[in-house]
């Protein structure tokens, strides 16, 4: 999913770059409230975190432009501002949800996914048909989460995208080149220990036994197989 960062603050803006490119989103970002716009029509993104208080222009006008443009992508605002008015305001110009700064990072992330699912809800079809087996879970990648049986299984987008890349590539070695090339872009330099990590809290979340994963094999200097 990319997702639009509108904040032109710096420090804030990198942050939340750093902190959304790690959950495996794609984040394009704009300094200011012209730029939004023009990073909105270049890239096309998925959803959009709007400041409000901004130079050129401010996120109210920002927020309109978009809504012209489309009318069903999710919108989240940022502002210092507190008063009840400005929540209002923005949510009647159809922003989908509103946070105030300072801001807990859990939380906007936990309300990006919030808000991501229920739109995602409205717009598509029946969620079954983008769903796949993935060992004796069912994956469903828009609503970020696995079940099993009546268990639901919370997902990150970037687990999202390793699941896919072993079940595009069933019974398959996957080396650690094409999971970071799939899972994190072409761009993005190699860590093993990233990795690792990642590989690793997917399994505690979705083997029956993660110390003796049945689903995500390691194949000793080669990578990994799913079977």
């Amino acid at each position: 999913m990319k997702i639009l960062i509108a904040e032109d603050d710096y420090n804030i803006r990198r942050g939340l770059v750093d902190v959304l490119s790690h959950e495996g989103y794609d984040v394009i970002e704009a300094e200011n409230g012209q730029h939004a716009i023009e990073q909105f029509k270049q890239f096309s993104p998925d959803f959009v975190i709007l400041d409000i208080m901004m130079p050129m222009q401010d996120g109210y006008s920002v927020c309109r432009e978009i809504r012209k443009q489309n009318e069903q992508i999710p919108i989240l605002f940022l502002s210092a501002k507190d008063e009840e008015i400005d929540r209002v305001v923005g949510l009647e110009l159809g922003a989908d949800d509103y946070m105030t700064k300072p801001f807990g990072i859990h939380e906007l992330r936990a309300r990006i996914k919030a808000i991501a699912k229920r739109c995602l809800h409205n717009q598509r079809s029946p969620i079954d048909d983008n769903s796949f087996a993935f060992g004796d879970l069912i994956i469903y990648p828009k609503e970020l989460k696995a079940k099993r049986a009546d268990v639901e299984i919370e997902l990150t987008l970037r687990e999202i995208k390793i699941i896919s890349c072993f079940y595009q590539h069933k019974n398959q070695v996957v080396t650690r080149d094409m999971l970071f090339d799939y899972a994190w872009g072409y761009d993005y330099l190699p860590n093993s220990r990233t990795l690792d990590q990642h590989i690793s809290k997917l399994r505690k979340a979705i083997e029956w036994d993660p110390t003796e994963p049945a689903m995500i094999k390691t194949v000793h200097g080669a990578g990994y197989r799913y079977s």
